[in-house]
């Protein structure tokens, strides 16, 4: 099917913000890009403070807030759309592909739903990072009624939250001593630890489904001895539910490395956080999903996104939504199908349309 005027203008949208390399702490260059574009396109637009790229339409009561984030993951994917309608590069899906949705679909709401709210987007700086800069930036300025998240749900998937995450950095620093005598290694008492942690994360709602239970990895492990002092390092990654608050994962880890000399850091807390499915902004979209011919999913993720920061200030419905196949994220071989990017856009605008009208 040959795409429409104003589907050719979304679809230039988001392969040019795809072009533009944006990698956390970098996003300038695909900020002011995409302030110009909503500028050209009857948006109040500026960069703010944090640099994030912020555009809004409307003038009614209500205020929706469509935050996306513009940054990437390293990872050098040439820029191209195949013979098959499908775009190739870094960020097509994750998630530029929903950030762009966002915006075209915003550009072409009718006035009758520009004169019932006020439409603010954003594209978040630094979600691929800790920091979420973007998005702890964006809570304090402002207080919306209905809030999307973009990341990749697929057109007709819609995802009611994410879970936890907390990092810890372990190191154990001992004096060397002769393996053929009694005593620890720094590796032994890290190993020790790890052991712990897992047997822990095991028994935590042994049984549950995957978004009920804590996973763990090892995200990096090494030793080392300059013959004086033995080091022994390792960084732990753990996904938490949503009975399981940070500080008290933080606790369980403290108690796993007890009787140790390991020295511990806790870095990324971020509480699991999981929405109701049944709320003004979910009826509008799965009757807009229905209305392109396809069948609304809810769904839970088992990362972390810019929800998790907000939800705590911003608690109010909200859903995460955009086209592409999330198992894409981060892979050398991340693509958006750019017929499934025009649904997502039409769907966005039906739905908003009908949610300020209620």
């Amino acid at each position: 099917m040959t795409p429409t005027s104003g589907q050719d203008a979304a679809r230039e949208l988001v392969r040019q913000a795809v072009s533009i390399p944006s990698l956390s702490g970098e996003e300038q260059a695909v900020a002011a890009f995409l302030r110009g574009w909503m500028a050209a396109h009857g948006f109040e637009a500026q960069v703010d403070a944090a640099g994030n790229a912020v555009g809004v339409r409307g003038t009614g009561p209500l205020t929706v807030a469509l935050l996306g984030h513009m940054d990437t993951v390293p990872g050098d994917i040439p820029v191209r759309v195949d013979e098959a309608g499908v775009l190739h590069g870094r960020g097509s899906v994750d998630a530029k592909g929903s950030l762009c949705a966002f915006i075209a679909a915003v550009a072409a709401l009718p006035a009758e739903a520009l004169t019932a709210a006020r439409f603010v987007c954003i594209g978040a700086t630094e979600e691929e990072a800790p920091s979420s800069k973007g998005a702890r930036f964006a809570t304090r300025q402002h207080q919306p009624d209905f809030v999307l998240i973009g990341e990749p749900s697929g057109w007709a998937g819609l995802t009611l939250g994410y879970k936890g995450r907390l990092v810890a950095k372990v190191q154990v620093e001992k004096d060397n001593f002769h393996t053929a005598g009694d005593g620890t290694s720094a590796a032994d008492d890290l190993t020790l630890g790890w052991q712990r942690v897992r047997e822990w994360a095991a028994g935590f709602a042994a049984g549950g489904g995957i978004f009920d239970r804590v996973q763990v990895t090892l995200q990096d492990l090494g030793s080392s001895g300059d013959g004086l002092t033995q080091r022994a390092w390792a960084t732990i990654g753990l996904r938490l539910p949503p009975a399981l608050a940070p500080y008290q994962a933080e606790a369980a880890i403290t108690e796993a490395f007890a009787g140790t000399e390991a020295d511990l850091t806790f870095t990324g807390h971020e509480s699991a956080v999981r929405h109701p499915k049944d709320n003004a902004l979910s009826r509008a979209l799965r009757v807009a999903i229905r209305e392109q011919g396809g069948t609304p999913t809810f769904k839970v993720k088992t990362g972390t996104s810019d929800m998790n920061v907000v939800a705590e200030l911003w608690s109010v419905p909200t859903l995460a939504y955009g086209p592409g196949d999330s198992a894409l994220d981060h892979t050398p071989d991340e693509r958006l199908e750019l017929a499934e990017y025009d649904r997502a856009v039409a769907v966005l605008t039906s739905a908003l349309t009908r949610l300020v009208a209620e």
